[in-house]
């Protein structure tokens, strides 16, 4: 089966990876262009075109994947599928209509629940107990098309969208080669997403972390599960961001307003929440390291009977 790859971020790597092994003929490889990273923003190649390279797999880089020269380009590679994973564009109808069978989207959430860019965390930061791979055919709407295959995968009380982000990327690399072999053989089945369940995942972004004191102390812990490791749930301390990356819930014992520090010391941060009382245990000051409380507070101070915005 002849094939073009679309990917981008890391999760896509063990897809591309999985289908050379199987020895797909991978025609092509499409993926966003290099941005600048880091303090001294070096362009950087995407770690899709990172894996390509290493793989001797031809890169393709356009500005748009909907341009004439792009769907030229691809049209005259005549593929068998296009698979799509965490691209970062969208496809329309000139693109989903050229190969014979069709373009095969790998996602990270049990459709028609998280249609969006940023499902894994979003799930994570709802409470959800469980998530999975839909592998899906693509069509003009956001995430809609009819689904091939689904597998469910369970969120664990200290699973953050690292972890899962992680268990996803291989659960998909797996899932693809059974749906391109399965097509192959005529063998699936397509299943219709029932669109009134349907839920949305926007992009996350910096203020998505900001922490809300008035919120129950199991929403704000899983926001800091649902934003590990970028870009980090946070608190303002003193005027400072101050990154969160690990907390746990304790019953209230002050009658203090939400938001308050009712206790320091080397076991954590205590504020009060709607509910209950969270304890930060981990955080991180800007342009400073990942410290525990208990670490900080070696050389450093962090004040009680504080409220914190």
């Amino acid at each position: 089966m002849n094939i073009v790859f679309m990917g981008t971020p890391e999760f896509a790597v063990p897809s591309l990876v999985s289908l050379y092994e199987k020895g797909y003929n991978i025609s092509l490889v499409v993926t966003q262009k290099d941005k600048p990273k880091g303090r001294g923003k070096k362009m950087l190649p995407t770690p899709i075109k990172e894996k390509a390279i290493e793989l001797g797999l031809e890169v393709y880089q356009p500005e748009s994947i909907n341009s004439t020269e792009s769907i030229d380009k691809i049209k005259e590679l005549s593929p068998d599928c296009i698979v799509v994973v965490a691209f970062g564009q969208i496809l329309k109808k000139d693109i989903l209509n050229l190969p014979q069978y069709g373009c095969i989207n790998i996602h990270g959430s049990l459709l028609p629940k998280y249609r969006g860019a940023a499902p894994i965390n979003w799930a994570i930061i709802d409470g959800e107990s469980k998530t999975g791979i839909t592998i899906m055919e693509m069509n003009e709407g956001l995430d809609s098309g009819d689904m091939l295959l689904v597998e469910e995968i369970p969120i664990g009380e200290d699973d953050n969208a690292e972890s899962i982000h992680d268990r996803l990327s291989i659960l998909g690399s797996q899932l693809i080669v059974e749906v391109l072999d399965g097509l192959g053989k005529q063998k699936i089945l397509k299943t219709p997403q029932n669109h009134d369940l349907a839920t949305y995942a926007p992009k996350i972004n910096k203020d998505t972390g900001k922490v809300d004191w008035n919120s129950t102390g199991e929403r704000i812990k899983n926001l800091v599960r649902g934003l590990k490791p970028w870009p980090s749930a946070y608190m303002k301390y003193k005027g400072e961001n101050v990154k969160i990356h690990n907390a746990r819930i304790v019953e209230k014992f002050s009658t203090a307003e939400n938001g308050m520090v009712v206790k320091v010391s080397n076991e954590g941060i205590f504020v009060n929440c709607e509910d209950s009382c969270v304890v930060i245990e981990e955080l991180q000051f800007p342009g400073k390291k990942k410290l525990h409380v208990s670490q900080y507070l070696r050389g450093n101070q962090f004040d009680s009977n504080v409220k914190l915005d």
